[in-house]
């Protein structure tokens, strides 16, 4: 015995009991949650750079766009086509990168049909 705690093997483990071992196991959980904390922002700030980037080309492409039906006078309206890139960038951060992608297609797709005519 030392001091206010005892150990013991179990399985080749040493084991400690006694108050101070409550205070050691608190001390390791705490740490293990502060580093995976850590570890999991470390690893969502890549994420969230990369969809905050991916909005960016997404309201500049949607913007293009926008100005490419205005000077070949398609006429197209709606949610999708404006100026507003505020706008743009925050229905791009409520969606999916697919529904991004599949919108700046859509509308490339139009105006090249607009073009053709």
């Amino acid at each position: 015995m030392y001091g206010n705690t005892e150990e013991f093997v179990v399985n080749s483990t040493i084991t400690t009991t006694g108050r101070g071992s409550r205070d050691m196991t608190l001390v390791r959980m705490t740490t293990a949650f502060v580093m995976s904390a850590i570890a999991a922002g470390t690893m969502l700030l890549p994420a969230a750079v990369q969809a905050q980037s991916s909005c960016k080309w997404y309201a500049a492409t949607a913007l293009k766009q926008q100005q490419e039906n205005e000077r070949l006078r398609c006429g197209f309206t709606g949610p999708a086509w404006h100026s507003n890139v505020p706008e743009h960038m925050q229905w791009c951060a409520s969606v999916s990168p697919s529904a991004t992608k599949e919108s700046a297609q859509q509308r490339d797709k139009m105006l090249a049909d607009c073009a053709k005519r």
